[in-house]
C-alpha cells in the first residue's frame, strides 16, 4: 500500500521532513512509471499499427515505389525502411510501445509532477499550478505533433543529399531512435516557457527581466535545437527554434501584464528585501490639544503622596 506523506501530516505551509519528501518523491515516480507502462502494454498489442502510422508520412515522402528500389531504376533520389537483423523486429516493437507510453501518458505525469511540487506554493499560487498543469499537457502534445509533422520534410530534405548512383536504406531500429528522440525533445522543449511564467508567478524572475534577456535566449534556443535534433540539419533545427522563441516572447508578455497586475494590488512587491519602500513625508496637521489633568501632586486639594525629586514615590 502506497501512504500519501501528505495525508498523515498536512502543514499549512507545506513542509514535511526529509523523509516524507522522499517517500512522496517515490509515490510520484511509482505512480508515473506504472502509467507509461500500462500505456506501453496497449501500445504494444496495436504496434504494427502505431508503426505505419509513424513511418506512413516518410515512405510517402521518400519512399521508393515498388520496381524502384535497390536495383532498380528511379528518376530521383528515394530511400526504403529496413529491418536489420533476427531481433530487429522485436527491438523495434519495445521502441514504438515505449514511444507512445510516454506521449500518451503525458497528462498523468506532468500531474504527477505538479503534485510533488504543489505543496511548496503559497494557497494563493497553487490555482495557477492547475492552469500550468492544463497548458503544459497541450504545449508537450504541439511539440510531438510538430516533430511527426516534419519528419518528412526532414528526410525529404536529407535524402535529396543522395549522389544519383547512390541508394538509401533506413534501418528501422535508427529511424525510430530518431522519431523518438524528435517527438520527446520538442515537447519538452515547448515546455520552456511554461516553467519561466511558473517561476515569474512564484516572484523568482520578473517579465522585465526576461526581456532584458531576450538576445541571449534566442541565441541560447538556437544552439539547443542544433545540439538537440539529431538530425542536424538547419531546416530541422529552424523549425524547433522558431516556435520555442514565438513561446518565450509569448510568456514574457505574461510575466509582464502579471508584474503590472501585481504593482497594481500591491506598489512594494517588486522591491527586494534590501530595498526600502517610499515613505509620505508630509507634515500632518495637528488637532486640538486635550488638556490633562494634573498629577496627584500638583493639585492642593488632593495632594496625594509626597514628591521626592520631582517623582511620585521614592523611586
Amino acid at each position: 500500500m502506497l501512504k500519501s506523506a501528505r495525508k498523515q501530516q498536512k502543514d499549512p505551509e507545506g513542509r514535511m521532513p526529509l523523509a516524507e519528501h522522499l517517500r512522496e518523491l517515490r509515490n510520484r515516480l511509482l505512480k508515473s512509471v506504472v502509467a507509461i507502462i500500462v500505456v506501453t502494454v496497449v501500445a504494444l498489442i496495436y504496434y504494427k499499427q502505431i508503426a505505419e502510422f509513424l513511418t506512413g508520412p516518410v515512405i510517402d515522402s521518400v519512399g521508393c515505389k515498388k520496381g524502384e528500389g535497390i536495383g532498380g531504376e528511379h528518376t530521383q533520389p528515394c530511400a526504403q525502411i529496413t529491418a536489420n537483423g533476427l531481433l530487429a523486429p522485436f527491438t523495434i516493437m519495445l521502441k514504438v510501445g515505449l514511444m507512445t507510453g510516454v506521449v500518451v501518458s503525458s497528462p498523468i505525469w506532468l500531474y504527477q509532477l505538479w503534485a510533488f511540487l504543489a505543496p511548496g506554493l503559497h494557497s494563493h499560487e497553487k490555482k495557477y499550478a492547475l492552469g500550468f498543469v492544463a497548458a503544459g499537457v497541450p504545449l508537450f502534445l504541439a511539440g510531438a505533433w510538430l516533430a511527426y509533422a516534419v519528419l518528412p520534410t526532414t528526410a525529404g530534405a536529407l535524402v535529396g543529399l543522395t549522389p544519383e548512383d547512390w541508394d538509401n536504406l533506413f534501418p528501422a531500429d535508427e529511424f525510430f531512435d530518431i522519431v523518438t528522440r524528435m517527438v520527446i525533445v520538442f515537447g519538452l522543449a515547448f515546455e520552456l516557457p511554461l516553467l519561466l511564467v511558473l517561476l515569474n508567478f512564484g516572484g523568482v524572475i520578473t517579465g522585465r527581466r526576461m526581456l532584458g534577456w531576450w538576445r541571449g535566449m534566442v541565441v541560447g534556443i538556437t544552439v539547443f535545437a542544433a545540439i538537440a535534433t539529431p538530425t542536424g540539419d538547419p531546416l530541422t533545427m529552424s523549425l524547433l527554434a522558431a516556435p520555442i522563441v514565438v513561446l518565450y516572447f509569448g510568456a514574457t508578455g505574461i510575466c509582464l501584464f502579471n508584474d503590472r497586475r501585481r504593482r497594481r494590488a500591491n506598489p512594494d512587491a517588486g522591491l527586494s528585501d534590501d530595498e526600502a519602500s517610499d515613505l509620505d513625508l508630509t507634515p500632518a496637521a495637528i488637532g486640538e490639544i486635550e488638556p490633562l489633568s494634573p498629577s496627584r501632586g500638583d493639585d492642593p486639594e488632593d495632594p496625594g503622596p509626597t514628591r521626592r525629586n520631582g517623582y511620585d514615590d521614592i523611586t
